[in-house]
């Protein structure tokens, strides 16, 4: 690839050709799709305009150079945050050549908010919808079970989390019937994963969900921050207790969730009758029966 790159004539035998301008800028449009066919690029939204088709036009730019890029109605759609000029963004798509007039443009899929100023604007801003709309209000917590029998754990399979949740069931209450509902919790499929966990689990007649992973940046947490997991929390008939990240991490789930812990094994905690406080209130019972 980087021969083609930088000699991509000579690759391509044309090195004693002669073409039409037509035949450069179609030769160079494959090869630049070829080559280009799905890259990351971060840069700053400049003129950005959103004719009445629905597509949305704008140029990325960073302190030396620009590139016209193209995000068409249906990709549009998709994109959860406000775009508008000055905002760092990253883009994915293909880089694709105008024939006619030889430019070159990005054609895009994915525009997301760079870095965590971007991202605390893009928390702010779905905090502040999902609110208006009541996702967080009092009325719609599911009080959680006393003496919960079964609980389903949305988690990753792997690491401390799931380890750390068992130990505390083990030690408080051992009879509980845990079932592990596995998904990703970081990266582009975790929002996927977490939402059909989430439908699953709910439909398993478990009395108590935990939603949990590790701590992290905001970054590695913010697929807790979609509006995809916060809508399939909402939709939840089962009380959803959320352990998302540390003490100090706060989430969108956490808002819409029945119950936020601070971490997993205080979630565990929440729905861990202790079974040895149990014996003891049992039999100051039949002491003051007898």
């Amino acid at each position: 690839m980087p021969d083609m790159i930088k000699d991509p004539f000579a690759r391509l035998g044309l090195d004693r050709e002669v073409l039409t301008v037509s035949q450069l800028n179609g030769r160079a449009r494959v090869l630049l799709e070829d080559v280009f066919s799905s890259i990351w690029v971060e840069g700053e939204i400049s003129n950005l305009s959103r004719p009445a088709s629905g597509h949305v036009y704008f140029t990325l730019k960073d302190s030396g150079a620009q590139v016209r890029c193209a995000l068409f109605r249906q990709s549009a759609a998709r994109v959860r945050q406000a775009l508008k000029d000055g905002l760092q963004v990253k883009v994915r798509g293909k880089v694709s050549l105008f024939e006619g007039r030889g430019d070159y443009q990005l054609i895009l899929d994915t525009v997301e908010p760079a870095g965590d100023g971007a991202l605390r604007l893009a928390f702010d801003a779905l905090k502040a919808k999902l609110s208006d709309e009541g996702l967080f209000s009092a009325e719609r917590k599911i009080a959680l079970p006393l003496h919960p029998q079964r609980i389903g754990i949305i988690s990753s399979p792997t690491g401390a989390v799931i380890r750390d949740i068992i130990s505390v069931f083990r030690r408080r209450a051992p009879r509980v019937e845990l079932t592990l509902i596995p998904t990703a919790v970081q990266g582009r499929e975790a929002i996927n994963q977490i939402v059909r966990a989430l439908k699953l689990a709910d439909s398993r007649g478990f009395d108590a969900l935990i939603l949990a992973r590790g701590g992290g940046s905001l970054e590695d947490l913010w697929c807790f921050n979609e509006e995809a997991v916060a809508r399939a929390i909402d939709a939840c008939v089962t009380p959803i207790v959320s352990a998302v990240g540390h003490e100090t991490d706060v989430s969108i789930s956490d808002f819409v969730a029945d119950v936020r812990a601070p971490t997993p094994s205080a979630a565990a905690e929440l729905l861990a009758p202790d079974s040895s406080d149990l014996h003891r209130r049992v039999d100051s019972l039949h002491r003051g029966l007898v």
